[in-house]
């Protein structure tokens, strides 16, 4: 890919929607620069991710761990697996610098999350800082921010 135009990235943001509602972990893994950051927030506009506690803060690394508990045999709380659902809005392209090769989009979305009888609900914001890696759109930081990031949560097994 030369320099991706704002529909590439409104694409990209969609497919990646699509990967996780399919489970489509490998190829969702794949979309991601060795040193991404998955962070989701604890409080409200929330600007330090270091020193102050996040719902979720993961490396590549912890974030390749995620998935393959998610395809694992023997990870009996996915017996039977869990499932998502994205509805999301059009994204917004925030940034678009070519010359740097990095972009960033801001997505607002509906998350639904389902097992067994227990379905949970979500509203959220997303942004997705892209750069571009051999011509590819890869997620360099993904930004999950939750409409209620302070109330009490059960577990979130996927990603939103």
């Amino acid at each position: 890919m030369s320099a991706p135009s704002k529909d590439d990235l409104i694409d990209f943001i969609y497919e990646e929607a699509r990967m996780l509602d399919d489970g489509r972990f490998d190829e969702w893994l794949d979309l991601w620069t060795p040193h991404g950051i998955y962070w989701m927030p604890l409080e409200y506009d929330q600007q330090d991710e270091n020193l102050v506690t996040s719902l979720l803060h993961e490396d590549f690394f912890m974030i390749k761990l995620r998935v393959e508990r998610f395809k694992g045999e023997r990870t009996f709380s996915q017996k039977p697996k869990t499932r998502c659902h994205h509805v999301i809005q059009r994204p917004f392209v925030d940034r678009l610098d070519v010359d740097a090769g990095e972009f960033v989009t801001h997505t607002a979305f509906h998350y639904v999350e389902t097992r067994l009888d227990d379905q949970t609900l979500l509203a959220a914001n997303a942004r997705h800082d892209l750069v571009l890696v051999d011509g590819k759109l890869k997620i360099k930081r993904k930004r999950v921010d939750l409409l209620n990031s302070d109330a009490a949560f059960g577990n979130i097994q996927m990603f939103l």
